[in-house]
């Protein structure tokens, strides 16, 4: 098998992950916040807390109670990872979620694992690797740099937890335009029910779609969207507890518990609108190594609608 088709491959079995790790995260800004007076939140928050070295920075404590106090935009990088026993796991997933409270919208720009960028101390690299080279703390630094925009917060999300997390809802409804086969399911059209294995397979057929990554991408975003709005409207304390054990296993991130709860009083809304983000950009081998290149006036683009989105009131 030559290296173009292994890579291609490994690249299609990539791309679910991402979509798990948004909906964990979107739970945690809509879910948790349902039940925070519950010790159990508080338990979690405290399993899933890990700052980084730069959290004892007095500047940055003071530029944070800055953002939160004058209800500035805010941005969450969201890390996929493919972790196993006594493996540290890849990045497979990179995904920016700025949340605007004073436009309620919240916009969701995905870094191709494979781009092309400069790795601070390690020069031109893929992007996933800046987690190899130096974890999360490395990791935010390259996206900061790359686009040019602050990163607030992280959350490392093993990606396992995708299927868990929609069979924890109790399963999703979503508006099918039309019927198709996927992983040996049938989808017909109108109304569906969908546990995790069938989710995950719903949003995984691109082949026999008209609209290509077109239609692909409406599936995902509205297999996000119903997860929200379940997570959104549970009234089941068994459910939620579920919910958090799952979260609880799978999630690291350094926020506090406290500011937790101002994401959920404060830009719990931003879900009202959400807009998706795509990189354009082209692949290209550069010795015996497939990189998805991005041009320059690209990340322009991209930074000034980041921007854009951030300052809009």
């Amino acid at each position: 098998m030559s290296l173009r088709v292994e890579n291609k491959r490994k690249k299609r079995r990539k791309w679910p992950y991402w979509v798990g790790g948004i909906i964990l995260l979107l739970l945690l800004i809509t879910g948790l916040g349902l039940v925070y007076i519950y010790d159990k939140v508080s338990d979690t928050a405290e399993t899933m807390h890990n700052p980084l070295p730069r959290d004892n920075d007095p500047e940055r404590k003071k530029e944070l109670e800055s953002t939160f106090n004058e209800k500035k935009s805010v941005n969450i990088l969201l890390l996929g990872v493919d972790e196993r026993e006594n493996d540290k796991g890849r990045s497979d997933t990179m995904i920016l979620v700025s949340m605007n409270p004073n436009t309620d919208s919240m916009k969701m720009l995905s870094i191709p694992r494979d781009t092309r960028v400069n790795i601070p101390g390690h020069g031109l690299d893929k992007i996933n690797h800046a987690y190899a080279f130096g974890d999360m703390q490395l990791s935010v630094n390259t996206v900061n740099q790359t686009l040019d925009v602050p990163v607030h917060f992280y959350i490392k999300v093993n990606m396992e937890g995708f299927r868990q997390g929609i069979d924890a809802l109790g399963g999703i409804t979503v508006t099918n335009d039309r019927a198709f086969s996927q992983g040996g399911y049938d989808f017909p059209a109108g109304d569906i029910t969908l546990n995790g294995d069938e989710a995950l397979n719903y949003i995984r057929m691109r082949k026999d779609d008209p609209r290509g990554d077109l239609g692909r991408n409406e599936r995902q975003r509205s297999v996000i969207q119903a997860a929200i709005d379940k997570g959104a409207s549970f009234s089941s304390i068994t459910k939620v507890t579920n919910i958090l054990d799952i979260v609880g296993d799978n999630v690291k991130t350094d926020l506090t518990f406290d500011q937790m709860q101002t994401l959920f009083s404060d830009y719990r809304q931003t879900r009202s609108t959400i807009d998706s983000m795509e990189i354009s950009g082209s692949g290209q081998y550069i010795g015996d190594i497939w990189y998805y290149i991005v041009s320059d006036d690209e990340w322009g683009r991209v930074t000034t609608e980041l921007k854009n989105h951030m300052e809009a009131r």
